[in-house]
């Protein structure tokens, strides 16, 4: 299984900062975010991942290069304007083959990435990995009951309105209706798929951080460097 990593947002809300800096380059913890993702990819057995990009794309090739020295193989799809995120999945399935792992490019997790090499059933075109609502999106995303995702427009006994954490494993079919280059938004493709019961999903209680905005990041450099200095000190 191949994943790719979603990196081609303008990051308006993290701006100056990404004035002349991609978001995933932006470092927390001593390296940019999208270097943990690479790391935790590799762990968990991945050899081959897709970036895409947009704005300043090239820091970004720049940077990683070929992912040889992360233990991979990156390959880039570029785009000359983002393409929201099935547009840019939708542009780059010919790298990624029927079934793959996407993730984010400016969230921060401890999510087992191993996990989504068995996590799509047979039939489903989806499987979602939820979090707890954080303060700046305390309505949530979908509703999930048992191992199976909702709209959050169904009243379903028992379920919980949880946050879309970024992280997410696709069948390539999701994509199929749009054509390659045309921008086109995740969140209806899922609903429909959703309403026809193809969609999957667990409750992810580990550490999650969605990195949108400078107060943020800050958060994140702060909690990392505790860890850091309280590991050291033991």
């Amino acid at each position: 299984m191949k994943a790719m990593i979603l990196a081609a947002g303008r990051g308006e809300r993290m701006r100056p900062l990404t004035d002349a800096l991609p978001k995933p380059l932006l470092q927390a913890g001593g390296r940019p975010l999208i270097a943990w993702h690479l790391q935790n990819l590799c762990a968990a057995g991945f050899r081959e991942v897709i970036i895409n990009h947009a704005h300043l794309g090239h820091l970004i090739e720049s940077e990683l290069g070929d992912g040889s020295r992360y233990g991979l193989a990156i390959h880039y799809s570029a785009e000359s304007e983002a393409l929201e995120t099935a547009g840019g999945i939708a542009r780059a399935l010919h790298l990624l083959g029927e079934r793959f792992l996407v993730v984010n490019g400016d969230i921060w997790c401890d999510y087992d990435m191993s996990a989504a090499r068995s996590a799509l059933q047979q039939g489903d075109l989806a499987h979602l990995v939820l979090v707890d609502n954080p303060p700046q999106h305390a309505g949530g995303d979908f509703l999930l009951h048992g191992q199976r995702v909702h709209n959050n427009r169904e009243q379903t006994t028992g379920s919980q309105c949880l946050t879309f954490s970024g992280i997410g494993v696709y069948d390539a079919a999701l994509f199929a209706a749009i054509i390659p280059g045309e921008k086109a938004a995740l969140a209806p493709l899922l609903r429909n798929a959703m309403d026809a019961g193809r969609v999957s999903g667990e409750h992810f209680h580990g550490r999650w951080r969605d990195i949108g905005t400078p107060e943020r990041l800050r958060a994140l450099q702060h909690e990392l460097n505790t860890k850091t200095h309280s590991v050291a000190k033991n």
